[in-house]
């Protein structure tokens, strides 16, 4: 109970420090870890008493990986998930590898560190990629398909483990009895979860019985986990393809909700015991060995992923992002990493070294991004400058609509369809050539230039419509705007009221926010099946409206 009570302080305590810093959750749980370690001062927690607990985490991840794999996403994906994924892997693998092997490790146990070091921090990148509104974008969706690929790739790698070791690092058997047992355990698990799966969770949702739903769900990640254990397979292969079997199913967000409090606290758990085993006085000695081992994985990463990306005709600005945005280690290396030590694949001083090296990496994500965004704006400059707005600088009145995502589209249909000439300015040169290929009038440019504006006819043109989400984007586009044409109207996008209200202060004609038109559109279907007139609605909504654009404050 000690040990329980000082891990959950540690977590409560450091984890959300580091955060404030921008610090991921899994270096947050590390360093918990290491504070309650045997290698610094203070409190000090068996590490054998929460081992097994903490394995579990792993078995959960698996499960909400197999969750997150339905046939209709891996199809929609495949060019990049199964084109770049699995070249990225297998380039950056044969290359640490063969780098592992120079340095004097053996062969099979240099495709293992390879591999391992091939994949990237799925939880790092996908934070950075919501954080700035970049998970639709070209560069997010082909990052997202390689990370796809990159989770599918550690259920050989934890599969094989145990197998080497056993056979004495004899990869060729070892790898044939996997691939066998995998393929009989795929076979009999996918069977048996056909035939009786779905039926049981249909009996079980109608007796509308939440804690029994959930009851069900953990018993079957635990039960398919351990039957591929004790076929002596990896339990994290069995929770996997649980995942997998429901990953199609109509069940599947449920049971997404139900892992996910088990799923963040045992994984958290596990990391925290990676932290606790990491001895701080060796890797500080190691120190040059950790950090130029780092800048050469990075390198390797970014430089393959870039290359991979050009051969696949992928844009240089979209490459430079995705090969600095994966260039990191990801957290499964300290799942690999710590069962080859536990196993005696590796010896305890170079695994330190590899889990430092992969904390360090995950570290200077960020850095990374910003170097990746900097690189791709320069050559996105470049490449596009035929895509800027030339020529049309005459028109009069027309709407210039700044930002070309979701709403500008939308906002774009709408103009066509009533006839009005409008012109749009995005600054993703991807999104920009899409849309000049159905013959839209959409330019590469920053709407915030004064030199843009005039070239796209400001002074001409009826109104300014800015969609972006990025705040200080939509403050230098309307003063922008205000300074050459200062009678202009300006419509812009806000996310929330105090987004509203800053932009209204600064000069925007109209503000309107996200959240209160969602808010309305769900108002117009409740009306309307409380038996409510269509007439009456849409009086009271625009009744609402009215007041609350007109400065007013809605009853």
């Amino acid at each position: 109970m000690f040990d329980v009570i000082f891990l959950l302080l540690a977590a409560v305590v450091v984890v959300p420090v580091l955060q404030r810093f921008g610090i991921p959750s899994v270096l947050g749980y590390l360093a918990a870890g290491i504070v309650l370690g045997p290698y610094t001062p203070g409190p000090v927690v068996d590490l054998e008493t929460t081992r097994p607990l903490a394995e579990f985490g792993v078995v959960f991840l698996l499960f909400a990986i197999g969750l997150e794999l339905p046939l209709s996403r891996l199809r929609t994906m495949r060019r990049y998930i199964f084109g770049l994924g699995l070249l990225q892997v297998a380039v950056t693998a044969l290359v640490l590898a063969g780098l592992g092997h120079l340095v004097g490790l053996a062969i099979p146990l240099a495709l293992v560190v390879g591999t391992t070091l091939a994949l990237s921090s799925t939880a790092t990148v996908l934070a950075l990629l919501v954080e700035r509104n970049e998970a639709l974008s070209q560069h997010g969706r082909i990052s997202v398909s390689v990370l796809i690929f990159q989770d599918l790739a550690v259920i050989p790698i934890l599969t094989l483990l145990p197998l080497m070791a056993a056979s004495g690092h004899d990869i060729l058997p070892a790898l044939g009895l996997a691939a066998g047992k995998a393929v009989l355990a795929v076979l009999a698990i996918f069977v048996v979860g056909h035939l009786f799966l779905r039926p049981i969770y249909a009996f079980i949702a109608a007796s509308r019985s939440p804690e029994v739903f959930t009851a069900a769900t953990l018993l079957l990640v635990l039960a398919v986990a351990w039957a591929t254990s004790e076929a002596g397979m990896s339990m994290a292969l069995g929770a996997f393809l649980a995942g997998l079997m429901l990953a199609d199913s109509p069940y599947r967000h449920q049971v997404e909700s139900d892992i996910e409090p088990f799923r963040g606290l045992l994984l958290g758990l596990f990391f925290m015991t990676v932290g606790m085993s990491i001895n701080l006085p060796l890797v500080a000695s190691r120190g040059g060995d950790v950090l130029g081992l780092t800048l050469a994985v990075l390198a390797v990463k970014t430089l393959v992923i870039l290359g991979l990306c050009r051969i696949l005709k992928i844009a240089w600005p979209q490459g430079l992002q995705v090969g600095f945005l994966l260039a990191q280690t990801g957290e499964f290396a300290f799942v690999v990493f710590e069962r080859a030590i536990g196993l005696r694949l590796l010896d305890a001083r170079t695994g330190q070294i590899l889990l430092a090296v992969t904390a360090l990496s995950m570290v200077l994500t960020p850095v990374l991004a910003v170097m990746g965004r900097t690189l791709s704006r320069r050559f996105a400059r470049h490449e596009s400058e035929d895509l800027a707005p030339s020529g049309v600088g005459h028109l009069t009145n027309h709407v210039i609509i700044a930002g070309y995502g979701r709403m500008g589209r939308a906002i774009a249909r709408l103009l066509k369809r009533h006839d009005i000439a409008f012109i749009a300015l995005d600054q993703d040169a991807d999104r920009v050539i899409q849309a000049r290929r159905q013959g839209l009038p959409v330019y590469f440019g920053d709407a915030s230039k004064p030199g843009v504006l005039r070239s796209v006819g400001i002074g001409g043109a009826r109104a300014v419509v800015v969609t972006v989400g990025a705040l200080r984007q939509s403050e230098r586009t309307i003063a922008a705007v205000r300074h050459a044409v200062p009678g202009m109207p300006v419509i812009v996008r806000a996310k929330d009221r105090i987004h509203e209200d800053h932009l209204n202060k600064i000069g925007a004609t109209a503000v309107i926010p996200e959240t209160v038109e969602a808010s309305l559109q769900m108002a117009r279907q409740v009306l309307r099946s409380a038996g409510i007139g269509d007439e009456d609605v849409e009086s009271s909504l625009d009744a609402y409206r009215s007041t609350r654009y007109g400065g007013g404050k809605p009853d």
